[in-house]
């Protein structure tokens, strides 16, 4: 199977167009982020707007918003207009059911009920979001890379390198030699090893973490095939990566870093995972057996009752 483009070629109509605008808007021109800045905040809103009027509200060009309706994989401004209108319909009804606006933001006002279920909302969407965006052909050709790499290295710092230890982890319990590294210079060293045959995972969020990068590119100049899971497609990360997965996570005034991010890297984690074991059925089965029966006697006994 041919290597995955660097930068996938979403289609924004499987995906959500404002999945796709919230993932490449930090790559967009200044005006572009104007206008994609305006949709996000007001998708509704957007829909109902001419392109004169999205234009001169974004202080910028009609030619502008065209050419950021290209960027998204649209024909033109109208099929933009019909795709909002359709997934704000969509998001009302969601709100409704649940009685408020549980898609906003937390404000100052709000109460501890309200705060719970907008972080449930949000961490329930991120894992939604991330599955319906997520290029199935690129986790299917990674997973098969894993499956047959003599050698897994797993880069992450700051919140992502906790989800670079839950993958180690992961690939350790059924027997896959994998390493995650969280110290740049252990890391570096241990890139430098790499060559053919070997994957290199790199993560970050925002795809713009410098120390994963370096890593991730020392990595593929020793021959390693390198991927990279972030929530940003065109972010720097993925211009050293030969296959890029991407989560679709929101974060808001209180969650930079926060779990909907990590929630969103877990789950690709986890489909990559399932997607190598089932490459090594039985003997993935053995694996867990042995390491379960091996653990199993740690465990303390549930008690008999209570006196």
């Amino acid at each position: 199977m041919a290597k995955s483009s660097k930068v996938p070629e979403a289609d924004p109509v499987a995906e959500g167009v404002v999945i796709r605008i919230r993932a490449l808007a930090p790559s967009l021109s200044p005006a572009e982020q104007r206008v994609a800045g305006l949709v996000l905040e007001d998708p509704s809103r957007a829909s109902s707007r001419t392109i004169t009027e999205l234009a001169r509200a974004a202080g910028t060009s009609e030619t502008t918003v065209i050419r950021f309706c290209k960027v998204l994989g649209l024909p033109g401004y109208p099929e933009l207009r019909l795709r909002l209108a359709a997934e704000s319909a969509r998001e009302s009804a969601r709100e409704g059911d649940r009685g408020r606006a549980v898609g906003s933001d937390i404000g100052p006002g709000d109460t501890m009920e309200q705060i719970v279920e907008k972080v449930a909302f949000a961490d329930a969407r991120a894992v939604e979001e991330t599955a319906s965006q997520l290029d199935v052909g690129v986790l299917d050709t990674v997973s098969e890379a894993l499956a047959k790499a003599g050698r897994v290295e797993i880069f992450g710092v700051g919140a992502s390198a906790f989800v670079a230890q839950d993958f180690q982890a992961k690939l350790h319990r059924i027997g896959r030699l994998a390493f995650a590294w969280m110290d740049t210079h252990a890391a570096l060293a241990s890139a430098a090893l790499l060559g053919k045959g070997d994957v290199a995972v790199g993560i970050s969020h925002t795809g713009a973490t410098g120390d994963t990068i370096e890593v991730l590119t020392q990595a593929r100049d020793h021959g390693a095939t390198t991927v990279a899971l972030t929530n940003f497609p065109r972010s720097p990360i993925a211009a050293v990566a030969d296959h890029v997965l991407t989560t679709a996570a929101r974060e808001t005034t209180f969650r930079s870093g926060a779990t909907a991010s990590r929630i969103a890297q877990l789950t690709v984690v986890d489909c990559l995972f399932v997607g190598i074991a089932r490459r090594h059925y039985r003997e993935t089965l053995g694996a867990l057996e042995a390491t379960f029966d091996a653990i199993s006697s740690r465990r303390v006994p549930p008690s008999r009752g209570r006196r």
